[in-house]
């Protein structure tokens, strides 16, 4: 059986847990990450969210991988070459290390484009935030032990919020910020 699914509410200790990593990252990658960003729901004020620091790292190409491969793994990083999504490159956190997910793209492409709408829409949205938040609370109640059936009914609230922030950046001409780190 796989660890029960937790959704904690808000934590401000997440964005400074992202602060420090995203330093250490940008140090390590130096001008190999075009971006790097704190992404997921612990990047966005009031959320809840399950206790993951989501990092999305931008590059200019997601082959080779030995340029932005190296340096996490040398901060202890483990990379998931078993990764079966093709738009990214996968790390997970050193061993006996908070859960942490490094999210290698290409600059420019939807997925990272996709991750940054999302989370824009959402800190501008504190009313979408909280709704979305709630869902979550509640999938992950009534989910507990089930990762599967968790990700598969949160499927069609993601897709929810993305039409709405979608619109919203329609009317609000969005584009991506400067980098988080």
């Amino acid at each position: 059986m796989s660890a029960p699914i937790t959704v904690l509410p808000y934590d401000p200790v997440w964005p400074e847990i992202f602060r420090h990593l995203g330093a250490q990252l940008r140090a390590a990658l130096g001008g190999v990450a075009l971006r790097i960003d704190h992404i997921g729901s612990t990047a966005v004020p009031g959320l809840a969210a399950k206790p993951i620091v989501d990092v999305q790292i931008s590059v200019e190409r997601l082959e080779p991988v030995e340029p932005f491969r190296l340096p996490p793994e040398a901060a202890g990083f483990r990379y998931r070459a078993s990764n079966t999504e093709r738009t990214k490159r996968y790390f997970r956190e050193p061993p006996g290390q908070r859960r942490t997910h490094l999210h290698v793209r290409r600059a420019g492409s939807f997925s990272e484009q996709f991750a940054l709408l999302f989370r824009d829409f959402l800190r501008a949205d504190p009313p979408a935030a909280l709704d979305y938040g709630r869902h979550k609370l509640a999938l992950a109640a009534r989910f507990t032990h089930d990762r599967h059936g968790y990700l598969e009914a949160k499927i069609p609230i993601i897709w929810e919020v993305l039409r709405r922030a979608d619109q919203w950046a329609q009317e609000t001409g969005w584009e991506p910020g400067p980098s988080d780190a």
